[in-house]
């Protein structure tokens, strides 16, 4: 299984697609059954089509659309991993009784948490009822081993980057060292006597044991605010959880390293997170602005410790397939086709990658390819298996594949003289055949000048013109453009493409990247000098 990935499409299909018991923590935020049009916050195509899908037969369809989706869940999650299924008051109550007490059972049911939250409360005069402001988070179990890392809370908690409340203590002999180093101070002499005198015993070799230093924590969390609309967390997405909220759930029920699945992606709060937390994610939405806001979020948090990560989306921008790394594109493309990539690059006669039964597969990362290419994959075929060669011919099957951008009429003549004259079959693969390929959007940028003053400070602003055959989704910004660090958004939502700012004096970078609805991409970088005027350099 492909990890760190971003996958534009149905989770319902690609959920599918995962092997049984491989993920150790799913955390799923889904739509919740408001039958409000405010459920569609980005607005795009693939967001408006599961609103509809969910909505179509009310209650019963919206419960049997998040069923079977659930039902996909609890398959791919490890026996020893648990569910967080987080919803509101609108639909809490099937929710459990139909959905998760029916798949997990209810003797897997290991926690109803109440997120209680604080957010303007409207007109007092007004009210008819008490405001609701909670959430309920239900947390299922697939056994009765799980992973439940024990945490406690302070006072300060939201203010708090570290916010583990144990010390870790492992027995050694006579000594309890915290961590790998021995303490031999009053303090822990003192903890070690305490922990005899409440345990009633000597602590046991290699056992691990663990001091408070805050509050235990309950399934009531009301020290967590949501998101304020002036955080720097804010990137405008109406249901936004705060960071903190998905910190306390991963660290609680995964280590380092395990799997993290987050099915609706949304806003990209679990994926950031478990990804800053050196968790392995995979993070799945019908929305093209989920994805693309959820990958510029992990681009501005990434350092040289960073794992990598990819994106799949429906399709493909030519240019950056066609420019991109040979090799990498050999291997992906290959598996693309649903071959094994040649990993070895040496003593291969040339050859790229096979196919299930081992067939060969070439693949030439250009345009118009020629005869020669088609006589020297036809001689390395030979050399490589003739046994699986032959058997291929008498059985009138592919000897081979050629996969590229696109084919010259010298290879296209020689591929079909093959077949007709020797019986022999190679079988030409376009690239555009196996990933959908489309041309990324268009970019230009104006700029005007508000306002200056007299230390030559200028208040800029800029207008984005994006055009794309599948229209623009949105815009994003960088007013402090590093090349070698990457576009690292300033502003990631911008619906119009339209921003102003202040510049003091001197030399700036600015970068605007356009989305489209397919999720392709572009970015125009401007360089601008800013003294009393503007120069755009």
């Amino acid at each position: 299984m492909e990890i760190n990935k971003l996958i534009l499409g149905d989770n319902l299909e690609i959920l599918k697609t995962i092997a049984s018991e491989t993920i150790d923590l799913i955390y799923l935020d889904p739509p919740f059954f408001s039958n409000r049009n405010y459920e569609v916050i980005w607005g795009d195509a693939g967001e408006i089509r599961s609103f509809q899908d969910r909505w179509s037969g009310g209650i019963d369809q919206y419960i049997r659309w998040l069923r079977e989706r659930v039902e996909q869940m609890y398959r791919i999650l490890k026996p020893t991993g648990s569910m967080f299924l987080h919803c509101d008051w609108h639909a809490n109550a099937y929710i459990r009784v139909l959905i998760l007490d029916r798949i997990f059972g209810e003797d897997n049911f290991l926690n109803e948490i109440i997120w209680g939250y604080d957010t303007y409360l409207g007109r007092v005069d007004t009210l008819k009822h008490l405001p609701k402001k909670h959430d309920a988070i239900f947390v299922y179990t697939k056994s009765k081993k799980y992973c439940f890392n024990k945490i406690a809370q302070l006072d300060n908690y939201e203010d708090t980057v570290d916010y583990k409340r144990w010390r870790k203590y492992f027995v050694n002999g006579n000594q309890i060292i915290e961590g790998q180093h021995p303490q031999t101070d009053l303090r822990f002499t003192q903890y070690r006597n305490k922990w005899i005198k409440d345990n009633g015993r000597q602590p046991i070799e290699g056992e691990v044991i663990y001091e408070c230093k805050g509050e235990v924590i309950t399934d009531n969390w009301t020290d967590i605010k949501a998101v304020d609309p002036k955080s720097r967390e804010r990137i405008g997405y109406p249901t936004q959880k705060p960071e903190i909220l998905l910190q306390r759930i991963i660290e609680m029920s995964s280590n380092e390293d395990d799997i993290v699945l987050d099915p609706f992606v949304g806003g990209g709060t679990t994926i950031a997170v478990a990804d800053r937390l050196k968790r392995k994610w995979l993070g799945i939405d019908q929305s093209v602005a989920a994805v693309k806001v959820t990958e510029m979020r992990l681009d501005r948090q990434r350092d040289i410790f960073s794992n990598p990560f990819t994106v799949q989306l429906h399709k493909y921008d030519y240019d950056t397939l066609r420019y991109k790394n040979a090799f990498l594109f050999e291997s992906w493309i290959v598996q693309q086709f649903g071959g094994v990539s040649n990993a070895k690059q040496r003593n291969d006669f040339g050859l790229d990658g096979k196919m299930p039964d081992y067939t060969p597969i070439q693949v030439k990362r250009s345009e118009n390819i020629g005869r020669n290419v088609i006589d020297n994959f036809f001689a390395a075929v030979q050399r490589s298996d003739k046994k699986l060669f032959d058997k291929n011919v008498s059985e009138q099957k592919p000897v081979g594949y050629v996969i590229a951008f696109s084919f010259g009429k010298g290879a296209v003549q020689e591929v079909a003289r093959l077949q007709n004259e020797e019986n022999i079959i190679i079988r030409l693969v376009k690239v555009e055949d196996i990933v959908p390929i489309a041309k990324k959007p268009s970019i230009t940028v104006e700029i005007r000048e508000l306002s200056r003053d007299k230390k030559g400070s200028c208040e800029i602003e800029f207008t984005a013109f994006g055009q794309s055959e599948a229209g623009i989704e949105f815009y994003s910004w960088d007013f402090d453009h590093d090349t070698e660090k990457g576009f690292r958004a300033s502003i990631i939502i911008d619906k119009i493409g339209k921003q102003s700012t202040q510049f003091k004096a001197g030399m700036h970078v600015i970068a605007v990247k356009v989305v489209d609805n397919d999720g392709l991409e572009n970015i125009e970088v401007l360089k601008l000098k800013v003294n009393g005027k503007i120069e755009r350099t």
